[in-house]
């Protein structure tokens, strides 16, 4: 397909669920254990075939989808050699939890040593992504990749974790456990299938133009100009780098928490306490595009929703300087304006997990939360960076202030400054957001995946 600079991308090549999400409302998350090199490189030639390319569809949409994605530890386990290893990035030969302390946040009850069995350091080699249209598809996809796995031996299943959109939003969003709508502010990638939609790319003098395409996908010119950094060939072209995380949200918390703001600085209003710490009301409307109140029509127009810039809003009169949307993707608001936050934009492609917890009631002692996905072509640059901004306020004038919606392990960090005359002070509360495992994992392209087999 032929981007508006004349980029053409190979999508017969590029994994599905990249460019574009696959809209299936069912996932599971299959890490695969590979113990011999010619078992793992066996499956993955066995799964290649079944792997969707990022093609459009031609009439409707598949009932399933299968991605591959593999970590260093699990290019080791297939057989690649140091010479080829030599060719990744540190922050993905290091993995995730060796950097998650030092640099994700991920202390006390998120720390390393305390993750699930099987989404620890090393543990995931081969991560298989199913998607499905119901959850009795799903679950026969999944009996299907177990006789796969088993019938080449020298391998195991690490870790299933299934996950879910909990409740449609218009034709394509979904709501988290925190209850705001998800999914839609994505960024526009030049040469991808699908609409591009306004505010989704970066903001221009007159409106917004697409990312290029080397922000995310391996093998073509990024933001400045260049051939992103990628492994030796034939791995180089193609591919991109996959963050996947298990984050559990303690939903009796947040909707604690929110109660007792509400009452304490907002009339008891829980729906504007939701919106000040997110920057989006609950049902996705902005507070750039509307402060006082959700609008329903607002939030349902693709062409709207996205529609709006922080430079309009300097000192945070509309949306608070250290809202959650706001840190996540500043897009013109920081010094420097767009040309600041272009090179730190991710895909996101996660789903939440465990049953929603009904209103009104406490607890039920389930867990609950987010399996967070992003594809990105450098993890230090982008999600490290995205993460940090949420981490630390200094970028946004905020010092040393937290994204308010993660919580803060420390007493007295992590409060929200409501910007306003006077302000309005957010006192800190504890952990909201845990980290229960992940991995820093490459996808690879299909001819990639080809060589990966052997």
């Amino acid at each position: 397909m032929i981007g508006r600079a004349g980029t053409r991308l190979e999508l017969e090549d590029i994994q599905g669920n990249v460019l574009q999400g696959y809209g299936l409302g069912h996932a599971a998350y299959v890490g695969v254990q590979v113990a011999g090199a010619a078992a793992g490189r066996a499956l993955v030639g066995d799964l290649r075939g079944h792997v969707l390319d990022a093609r459009p569809w031609n009439g409707a949409k598949p009932d399933t989808a299968l991605n591959l994605a593999v970590s260093h530890a699990g290019l080791r386990a297939l057989g690649a050699g140091e010479a080829a290893l030599a060719t990744f990035p540190p922050e993905f030969a290091e993995g995730m939890a060796a950097r998650a302390e030092r640099l994700l946040g991920d202390t006390a009850a998120s720390r390393p040593d305390g993750w699930e069995e099987g989404l620890r350091a090393g543990e995931v080699h081969v991560l298989a992504v199913l998607h499905a249209r119901s959850a009795e598809l799903l679950e026969q996809r999944l009996q299907w990749l177990r006789e796969r796995i088993g019938r080449h031996g020298a391998l195991s299943v690490g870790s299933v974790q299934r996950a879910r959109i909990l409740e449609e939003v218009g034709a394509d969003y979904g709501r988290e456990h925190f209850g705001y709508s998800d999914g839609f502010a994505q960024p526009a990638v030049e040469g991808a299938p699908g609409r591009q939609q306004p505010g989704q790319g970066v903001p221009t003098r007159f409106g917004w133009r697409a990312l290029k395409a080397g922000e995310f996908v391996l093998g073509y010119p990024d933001e400045d100009g260049v051939l992103p950094a990628a492994p030796a060939a034939p791995l180089g072209r193609n591919g991109t780098f996959m963050v996947y995380r298990k984050l559990q949200q303690d939903v009796v918390g947040f909707r604690r928490l929110l109660r007792e703001l509400a009452d304490e600085h907002y009339s008891g209003d829980v729906e504007l306490v939701a919106a000040k710490i997110a920057g989006r009301w609950r049902d996705g409307t902005p507070v750039m595009l509307s402060p006082d109140a959700a609008d329903p029509a607002l939030a349902a127009d693709k062409a709207r929703t996205n529609d709006f810039r922080y430079r309009d809003d300097p000192q945070g009169a509309l949306c608070p300087l250290g809202a959650h949307v706001r840190r996540a993707n500043p897009r013109d608001g920081l010094v420097g304006g767009g040309r600041r936050s272009r090179r730190h934009r991710i895909l996101r492609r996660g789903m939440p997990y465990g049953e929603p917890l009904p209103p009104g009631l406490e607890d039920d002692g389930a867990e609950r939360g987010l399996v967070f996905v992003c594809f990105n072509a450098s993890i230090v640059r982008q999600f490290e960076m995205v993460n940090r901004w949420l981490l630390d306020g200094d970028a946004f004038g905020l010092g040393a202030e937290r994204d308010f919606m993660l919580g803060a392990d420390e007493p007295g960090e992590g409060k929200l400054t409501v910007q306003g005359d006077p302000p309005t002070f957010l006192a800190p509360q504890p952990p909201l957001v845990r980290t229960r495992g992940g991995e820093y994992l490459f996808l690879p392209g299909l001819t990639a995946l080809e060589a990966l087999s052997g």
